[in-house]
Order: C-alpha cells, then sequence, then structure tokens
C-alpha cells in the first residue's frame, strides 16, 4: 500500500490517496490502528484517505489511532489540500474538499517552486451549546456551557460543534501533566456518549490563546486544528477575544480569524515527511518464540 506521512504542527497521520493506490482487504478500523502503531506499524495520529466525491473536487475520511472515525479534522483537510494540489488532482488554488461532516473550501499558498507552504480552510460556522451535540446529561447551566464531575472535581466547559464536537475549558495556565490526567476522564465522560475532544485554553490577551487538547480517538496531541477554532469561537463569544487569533499549541501557531458571517478561516502549516509502501503484516512473525 504507497502511503504519505504529513504533518502538520506535529500532528501527523498516515495518508492514502484512493486515485494512486488499493488499500489491504480489510476493515479500515483495523487499517487505522495497524498503520499508527509506532512499534509494528508506521506510527501515526490515524490514517487519513483521499477520495472522490460527488459533491466536491475531492474528498476525505479520518480514522484515528484507535480506528473510530472521525468527522472532522483541521490538520488533516490542510494536508489534505497540500497533497491534491501537489500531486495535480486539482488545477486551482482554491477548492472543495468533503469530510463526514460536510464541505469545506480550502486555499493553498504556493511558493515560487510550485509547493504548498501553508493552507487556509474555510472551517464553516460554530454552533454551541448541549442542542448541537449528543448530550445525556442534567448539568447545563445556561448559555453555551455545562457542568460535567470527574471524581470530586466540577469541570465547567463551553460545547461546540464545528464538524466535530468540543468541550472547551478555560484555566489560568495550561498544565500537560492536568490535560493528560483530566483529558481522557472528559473524553470517556458518561454525558458525552458519542465521546468529545476536551480543550484546555487559557487567555494570554485579546489576540493571543494558550492551548492543549485531548483528543477524542487519539490522545493527546501536539495539535488540534477543529479544536482551536472551537475554543477560539467560543472565547469570542464570551467576549474574552476579538476575533483573530493566534493559538499556540505544542506543535506551533495557527491563526484563527472569525469572519462576520460567521465562518471561521483556519490558516497554517502542512508538511509531508515521507513516502514509502507499506508492507501489510500478512506473513508470519520472522522470530517465533521456542
Amino acid at each position: 500500500m504507497k502511503f504519505t506521512k504529513m504533518q502538520a504542527l506535529g500532528n501527523n497521520y498516515i495518508y492514502v490517496s484512493l486515485f494512486e493506490t488499493k488499500l489491504p482487504d480489510v476493515s479500515l478500523p483495523e487499517l487505522s490502528t495497524i498503520v499508527s502503531d509506532v512499534r509494528r506499524g508506521i506510527g501515526s495520529d490515524g490514517l487519513i484517505l483521499i477520495q472522490d466525491s460527488r459533491v466536491a473536487d475531492v474528498g476525505m475520511r479520518i480514522f484515528n489511532a484507535d480506528g473510530s472515525e472521525a468527522e472532522s479534522c483541521g490538520n488533516g483537510l490542510r494536508c489534505v489540500a497540500k497533497y491534491v494540489y501537489e500531486h495535480r488532482l486539482v488545477n486551482t488554488s482554491v477548492f472543495s474538499i468533503e469530510t463526514k461532516a460536510g464541505v469545506v473550501e480550502a486555499q493553498v499558498h504556493v511558493r515560487p517552486d510550485g509547493t504548498v507552504k501553508q493552507v487556509t480552510v474555510d472551517m464553516g460556522d460554530a454552533k454551541f451549546g448541549v442542542d448541537s451535540i449528543r448530550y445525556t446529561g442534567s448539568h447545563a447551566v445556561g448559555g453555551d456551557d455545562v457542568v460535567i464531575h470527574v471524581d470530586d472535581t466540577k469541570l465547567r466547559g463551553t460545547v461546540v460543534n464545528v464538524g466535530n464536537t468540543h468541550f472547551v475549558t478555560l484555566v489560568d495556565r495550561v498544565d500537560d501533566k492536568y490535560v493528560e490526567q483530566i483529558g481522557p476522564r472528559i473524553e470517556s465522560h458518561p454525558d458525552f456518549p458519542d465521546r468529545i475532544n476536551a480543550e484546555f485554553v487559557s487567555v494570554i490577551n485579546r489576540s493571543e490563546i494558550d492551548f492543549r487538547v485531548y483528543e477524542r480517538g487519539s490522545g493527546v496531541t501536539f495539535a488540534c486544528g477543529t479544536g482551536a477554532c472551537a475554543s477560539v469561537a467560543a472565547l469570542a463569544r464570551k467576549g474574552l477575544v476579538d476575533n483573530r487569533v493566534t493559538v499556540h499549541l505544542l506543535g506551533g501557531d495557527l491563526d484563527i480569524e472569525l469572519r462576520e458571517d460567521g465562518h471561521i478561516l483556519m490558516t497554517g502549516e502542512a508538511v509531508t515527511v515521507a513516502e514509502g509502501t507499506f508492507m501489510w503484516p500478512t506473513a508470519e512473525p520472522a522470530f517465533l518464540p521456542l
């Protein structure tokens, strides 16, 4: 199976173009878990398929490292845009990409040598509150926020849907250990039966925020484009930031702009790491236990 490994701010996926290769005869969730395995596979946050679409210029499907399918992925969208432009699957710098969450528009920013340095994606508008997700709790506190209980701790967060779902928690200072410990408890909390992405954000000033994420299906990652969009939208709705914000993630910075029509523009890097052939593990292992 031919593949390309790409990353955007450290959020890395295995990309397979169905225009150019065939998949092994295995379920897509299993394929994603195998290629994502850092020891027995290639190593990644998941698998993204690039495919034909009846409603857009190209389509994509996203599978997390645990095999679950995601609706959208901001960093993945930017990498797909880079791939299809550089592989001449599209012939303009502005084009559409279909995701499970719907169709978005991408614009590639091209270097003089024809390669893509950055990509801007119109992520559409955000939806807020428990009516925008499947929610089974009883602790909505008005507006867009809910309270969840993790052991003896009450956590208040804003529920945001930007094609996939997010629980955005405002903290005084982002603590990585806190994200690692509390993030999985939020992701799998029973109030969110479909699981949810957990964001922890602190406001530096009206045009900068610090951001960490525990991604649904992938765990702690260096970046989450949809999470950055959801966080800025939530903070702007509370009046805490302006309509253009630099989001500082573990893997680098994203530029998020909120347009007057409610659409969210996300601009950031997309990088090709490696290309190769994945040898599907059908043979017996070379070394067997005695």
